[in-house]
């Protein structure tokens, strides 16, 4: 199964994406590149102070949008609700979704480095 094959069975809506692109895959393929290298360096964990949560949100919105530009539809929606939550004044809400999408964040990102 080739990498785009295994993307769409984790629920990314690559066809949408490719679409964004123009229809050409390869670009499709190089920016899920940089979305990989994007999610090295942006990451929320579960542990956040429920006090004090405003990187969380910055962080949050800054993985929602390149997800939601290449149709990583799990993970645009999950930061999306996470973002919303906590602008709510939510933390605990927002934990609960957090926990939920990162063993399929993960699988996604692997799913990505093992086959760019």
């Amino acid at each position: 199964m080739n990498l785009l094959d295994e993307l769409r069975e984790l629920g990314v809506n690559v066809d949408e994406g490719v679409r964004r692109l123009g229809g050409n895959a390869a670009i499709y393929k190089k920016m899920l590149g940089t979305f990989l290298k994007m999610m090295g360096n942006y990451t929320v964990s579960p542990d956040f102070d429920s006090e004090s949560y405003e990187d969380v949100i910055e962080t949050a919105h800054a993985i929602k949008g390149a997800a939601g530009n290449l149709s990583v539809t799990p993970i645009y929606e999950a930061y999306g609700e996470i973002v919303n939550l906590l602008r709510n004044k939510q933390p605990e809400q927002a934990r609960e979704i957090l926990v939920g999408v990162l063993p399929v964040q993960e699988k996604i990102i692997n799913t990505i480095k093992n086959n760019i």
